[in-house]
């Protein structure tokens, strides 16, 4: 039987696979099918797959599905007044105007925290293009530099969805997340950018910007400033990171009614609410039609139902597996390998690979770890929030043909296939490693 059960869970695993790629599947179906065939070949009670597959889908939207619906607001808010732009323009400001890799890939580190690494570079396509072009540097160089510093923290920084469903599915604490995913991310944006300025600028791309010095102008003027552009993104990382703090178990705040204020405003359906009302002030003219159904928040409301439904798909996927005893099974035959963060680190990146997406491989990977973290030895808040940011890391190898990102990244700047595979892939592959390799060393010295 413990054979079988492990058969089984390969065998859920390359259906989800399958036929997200070559049926094309919506993942939330793939994902909540591979629940309904795990449940029943592994001879759970009927009674029992249905309340494993409700139970999962309902605690996994209840502690994620505020804070991604929160977080895509703010994304949305910065696109589309402007914000994404001053920032680039302060960044720039920080690094020179000739040294315009580095901008980006800083910039593009910053914007997908809350911003989806895709809508990102279409955001911020038309002013890298322009600088680009005044700098007199390959499309090549620069688009590199800003596709890698985007991926970096859309992996592995929550707020962005991908790595709070992580967070959420492992009992990984949020503010420790955010903490250790910075720290890896910025070893994994420097050799982004080092790739790029070393091996992409091989190849010239001439940038053809759309918009003129004097469009990027105007578009300044309307923006809102660089303070404000910043604040919905640092404001709910600060108070997160300060109910963490508040939780060690030093109790540095101590037991005082502060302690609790700190806990509430820093819990991350708070902060990330505080972040949606500062980022309403972003706007120079606010509309009633800004905060419609159709309008900027109804947008941004539906494009974070799309990551919900599929986060807790996964939820109930990994419940189904959880009830199942397979953690038991897997635990005696994992615990005696000794992979440790390189475990979460294969399996993300086998499913990434293999099916495209980066968010549905950390859903996926996360909710196949949930029923095993004990068994596995990753008990510690610490090894919880490693876990994640490993995940993540794996989530980036390797972004080609069946990504959505790699056509972005390659179509808008102008790279053929074999351009795209030279540089995106093979920048990707270099980028993951490094984090991989980082999250490693952190986890031998922390853990």
């Amino acid at each position: 039987m413990a054979v079988w059960m492990v058969v089984l869970l390969f065998l859920a695993i390359v259906f989800i696979i399958y036929s997200t790629v070559r049926w094309k599947l919506h993942p939330f179906l793939a994902l909540i099918f591979a629940a309904f065939l795990y449940g029943l070949l592994s001879g759970m009670k009927l009674g029992d797959i249905v309340k494993s597959i409700t139970d999962g889908f309902g605690a996994t939207v209840s502690s994620i599905g505020i804070v991604i619906t929160a977080g895509t607001i703010i994304g949305f808010f910065l696109e589309r007044s402007g914000g994404a732009f001053t920032m680039a323009e302060s960044v720039l400001k920080l690094t020179g105007k000739r040294n315009v890799p580095l901008a980006m890939s800083i910039i593009g580190y910053i914007v997908s925290i809350p911003v989806f690494c895709d809508s990102g570079f279409v955001i911020l396509t038309p002013l890298n293009k322009a600088l680009t072009k005044r700098a007199n540097l390959s499309l090549a160089t620069t688009g590199i530099a800003l596709s890698l510093g985007l991926y970096a923290t859309h992996t592995m920084v929550p707020p962005t969805p991908g790595p709070v469903a992580a967070a959420g599915a492992l009992g990984a604490d949020l503010g420790l997340t955010i903490l250790m995913g910075l720290i890896v991310s910025v070893p994994a944006i420097i050799v982004g950018w080092l790739f790029s300025i070393k091996l992409a600028s091989k190849i010239y791309i001439d940038p053809e910007p759309e918009l003129t010095e004097e469009e990027i102008h105007k578009k300044m003027k309307e923006a809102p400033s660089a303070a404000s552009a910043f604040l919905p993104i640092v404001l709910p990382i600060i108070l997160i990171v300060l109910k963490s703090i508040s939780d060690f178990p030093t109790k540095p705040f101590g037991q005082s009614l502060f302690r609790d204020f700190v806990g509430f405003l820093g819990h991350p359906v708070t902060a990330l609410m505080i972040g949606v009302l500062v980022a309403f002030l972003l706007p120079r003219k606010l509309d009633s039609e800004i905060f419609s159904m159709t309008g900027w928040v109804g947008q941004a409301v539906q494009q974070a139902g799309f990551i919900i439904l599929i986060t807790a798909a996964g939820g109930s996927f990994g419940r189904v597996l959880q009830n199942s005893g397979i953690a038991n099974v897997i635990g005696q035959y994992l615990s005696t390998a000794n992979l440790g963060m390189w475990l979460p680190f294969i399996i993300a990146a086998a499913i990434k690979t293999a099916q495209g997406s980066s968010t549905v491989a950390i859903i996926t990977t996360s909710s196949l770890l949930a029923p095993l973290m004990d068994s596995l030895g990753f008990t510690s808040a610490m090894a919880k929030a490693l876990v994640v940011v490993a995940i993540g890391a794996g989530s980036m190898v390797v972004s080609h043909a069946n990504d959505s990102y790699f056509w972005v990244v390659s179509q808008l700047s102008k790279m053929d296939v074999k351009t795209g595979y030279r540089l995106q892939t093979f920048g990707t592959l270099i980028e993951g490693i490094t984090a991989a390799v980082v999250v490693w060393v952190l986890s031998l010295l922390l853990i």
